[in-house]
């Protein structure tokens, strides 16, 4: 399968793309705004396209041609205002499902985060949350085969390759390194289509996580 990683340049991304790189099963293409970061990842042998979440669907799609599956992990970060929020985790994410559609990529992987499913939950960094609640209900309704994976807090720690996952978890984290090899695992896997999950560090390796969900 080639995957192309929308926001291959953020810490999951490069974590996804280093996975699909060395795999067997996959291939991947990043998708990265600066030329800079485009001529890194093709000093490692990856396959790199220019595209701007803030451009055109147009843009996006081209530059998702012939890919298999699309993963969005990208995020406006967290030092920009609640305008980069809706631009990049909102309106981007909804233009690269438009993308998939209009190129006729079926597989669809979103990086959400955890209890974005939950407005109950939302104690703070509100328009994040909105933005990610709206992103993955678009997702649901575009007729493309999803799963959203919302992971809690992300540490820049080793992953541990063990999880624990459902449908709504109270809260917990995670190492960014697992939520990437969670997303490489669950590619595949026809359980995990057309579902969501929460996802923070467990007991259970990650294949067999996924197999028990």
């Amino acid at each position: 399968m080639k995957v192309f990683v929308v926001g291959a340049n953020g810490q999951i991304g490069q974590h996804l793309v280093n996975l699909l790189k060395d795999s067997k099963e996959h291939t991947v293409r990043a998708m990265v705004r600066k030329s800079e970061q485009a001529e890194a990842f093709e000093e490692l042998g990856v396959e790199t396209r220019l595209a701007d979440l803030e451009g055109s669907v147009d843009e996006i799609a081209e530059a998702a041609k012939g890919c298999d599956a699309v993963v969005f992990t990208a995020g406006s970060g967290g030092h920009t205002g609640a305008d980069k929020t809706l631009l990049i985790d909102l309106d981007g994410a909804a233009k690269t499902i438009e993308a998939a559609q209009k190129t006729g990529i079926k597989r669809f992987i979103m990086v959400s985060a955890i209890h974005a499913h939950r407005r109950e939950k939302w104690s703070r960094i509100k328009p994040y949350m909105v933005a990610k609640h709206h992103a993955d209900k678009i997702l649901e309704q575009s007729g493309l085969t999803y799963t959203i994976i919302r992971p809690g807090g992300l540490l820049n720690e080793p992953g541990t390759g063990k999880i624990s996952i459902a449908e709504s978890l109270e809260s917990g984290s995670i190492p960014r390194e697992d939520v990437a090899r969670t997303i490489m695992t669950a590619l595949p896997m026809k359980r995990t289509f057309n579902r969501s999950f929460d996802l923070v560090s467990g007991e259970d390796l990650i294949l067999e996580a996924l197999n028990k969900f």
